[in-house]
């Protein structure tokens, strides 16, 4: 009997170390954080094993690796930039000119794309027939074709159509439309357009405290203020007064006609318009369902009871319906702008200079290295769609309802 007692004293600690594991897995929290580690460590191996065998290839192959070629020079020529780059500059300088160029078609795609997508979807709930019958054939007929159709019409049915330099289209002397693209004047000195600049800001500024000061006083008075003229003033005709006397006190390039083709001044590029005008017309059809189904979401009563209460047709919309609607509105849109900045790696098609054409094709075709360029630009990519995607969600947030 004594003999048993010590094995019954050590069996005791084992069997209480299995009750609180059995305890411990039976948690579905603990089985939860498990099964995640399990799934990232599964990813983080197979990732390790992929970049391994590529390396192994790589050098079998002699192919060269690492990202020194970014420091080389490129020897490859881009058409149209926004700052001073030539082929005697460096891959990285490359990068740079193609990233302005997708953010800046993207942007400016993103803006027009709502303006009209904004107008076609009132368009489409307006109770003249004529003016919501062609809005619901646009949208109909955008949704159903695929853009690089689109970027194709423009392109080579529009743009490409245009007259010869020779015979461009004269817009008050100093713009001149043609096949190779759109020449205007540039200033001589930039600096005193910097006061434009500082003009917005400051209209911005006086139109946000006038907005703070006009909702005060209409809930003090009862009295509204005209506080959108006042802004459009302020925003509007603040910079463009600066603008015009920086424009007078600066003298100009205005592109001349040499030869073939016009110097002078700053064109943009065929491909560029083409772009610019497919990703706007073709994204404005999806914007336009988001802004119609986002006025449906707001309950009839709303529309009923600022009715009742003198408010215009044109003032129910815009100060009732479009701030609740905008709720609704904000997370799909959020989903278009991403296409958008995606859809613009279509400039490749027609030879325009975003960074997947001029990085992804002329670098990668010079240097070879594919692995690496393939993955600075889907950094880019992602790190562009993430800032995209923190504005929208800090929007959203901005304009959320707020409850108690």
């Amino acid at each position: 009997m004594d003999e048993g007692r010590p094995a019954l004293h050590a069996a005791l600690p084992i069997s209480r170390a299995t009750a609180i594991l059995r305890r411990f897995l039976y948690d579905a929290r603990v089985r939860d954080w498990l099964a995640q580690l399990a799934v990232a460590g599964a990813i983080f191996l197979l990732l390790w094993f992929f970049v391994e065998n590529a390396s192994e290839n790589m050098v079998k192959a002699g192919i060269a690796s690492g990202f020194d070629f970014l420091w080389r020079t490129s020897g490859i020529d881009v058409p149209f930039r926004l700052f001073e780059y030539g082929p005697q500059d460096r891959n990285i300088d490359l990068l740079y000119v193609g990233i302005a160029n997708t953010v800046l078609v993207s942007v400016l795609a993103m803006v027009f794309a709502t303006v009209l997508g904004f107008a076609v979807g009132v368009a489409r709930l307006s109770r003249n027939w004529l003016l919501s019958t062609f809005a619901g054939i646009y949208v109909e007929f955008v949704r159903n074709i695929p853009l690089l159709l689109f970027v194709f019409f423009w392109y080579f049915g529009v743009v490409r159509a245009l007259p010869p330099p020779r015979a461009s289209l004269d817009l008050g002397g100093i713009f001149f439309l043609n096949n190779r693209g759109l020449s205007i004047p540039t200033p001589e000195h930039a600096g005193p357009f910097g006061y434009v600049l500082a003009a917005f800001v400051l209209g911005f500024a006086a139109f946000l405290a006038l907005r703070l000061w006009g909702a005060g006083r209409q809930a003090a008075t009862g009295r509204p203020f005209p506080v959108v003229p006042a802004g459009l003033a302020l925003v509007v005709a603040l910079p463009g007064l600066a603008a015009l006397a920086a424009g007078l006190s600066t003298p100009w390039n205005v592109p001349v006609l040499t030869g073939f083709n016009f110097r002078g001044g700053f064109a943009l590029i065929p491909e560029f318009v083409a772009l610019l005008f497919a990703l706007v017309t073709y994204t404005a059809g999806f914007v336009a369902e988001i802004v119609r189904g986002g006025i449906l979401a707001v309950s009839r009563g709303q529309t009923e009871a600022a009715a009742s209460l003198g408010l215009r047709p044109g003032q129910i919309l815009r100060l009732v319906v479009i701030p609740q609607a905008m709720r609704v509105m904000v997370p799909p849109m959020t989903s278009q702008y991403l296409n958008v900045l995606k859809n613009s790696s279509f400039g490749a098609a027609i030879a325009f200079p975003e960074i997947v054409s001029v990085f992804m094709g002329s670098a990668l075709n010079n240097t070879g290295q594919a692995i690496e360029i393939i993955a600075i630009v889907l950094g880019i990519y992602l790190a562009v769609g993430l800032v995209v995607s923190a504005f929208m969600n800090w929007y959203n947030a901005r304009i959320a309802l707020v409850t108690r």
